[in-house]
């Protein structure tokens, strides 16, 4: 693989869309496949409480991001696959800026009483402003028309990663 073949696939979607869950399906696949892959949650790059306060959580992930493809690119890593919640183009324009390579938008669609049901049942305060935030983005159409194609997150996981993975042309 060249640094021509690097590609970036990012799942987005509602909070308790299943980004995280098919992103790790995905890895596992490009992983039993002997593929070379780095799998990330982009939100675990963007948490953090700085003395500062002077730079924004995407701001601080874009730069934490950027160093970790570097880091990945060392060890001859070319196939990117990243979830997080998106919910404006400036922030897939600094995601393509950062990552530096073709990168595809995929947006998972799961219906509202789903993903309620699925947050719901989490007992961590977090998890009930991300319940809020989601319903206002589901009513509102936040992050709507930012992938380049979505899916129906509604089946088996395995089956969900495959589709999205044949889509993109990675199996």
């Amino acid at each position: 693989m060249t640094e021509d073949d690097e590609r970036a696939l990012m799942v987005t979607g509602v909070y308790g869309s299943g980004k995280t869950s098919v992103a790790v399906e995905m890895a596992d696949i490009l992983e039993k496949r002997g593929e070379p892959y780095a799998a990330v949650d982009l939100d675990w790059l963007m948490w953090y409480q700085s003395a500062s306060g002077d730079i924004d959580a995407h701001a601080m992930m874009l730069r934490n991001l950027s160093a970790l493809v570097e880091n990945y690119r060392g060890v001859g890593v070319r196939r990117f696959v990243l979830a997080v919640a998106l919910s404006k183009p400036s922030q897939v324009d600094g995601l393509r800026a950062a990552l530096a390579m073709p990168l595809t938008v995929v947006g998972l669609r799961v219906p509202t009483a789903e993903i309620r049901r699925r947050l719901a049942g989490d007992l961590t305060s977090g998890r009930a402003d991300d319940l809020r935030v989601a319903e206002k983005w589901l009513s509102d159409g936040t992050g709507e028309g930012l992938q380049d194609f979505s899916v129906a997150n509604d089946g088996a996981l395995r089956d969900v990663a495959t589709g999205i993975l044949r889509r993109v042309g990675w199996i």
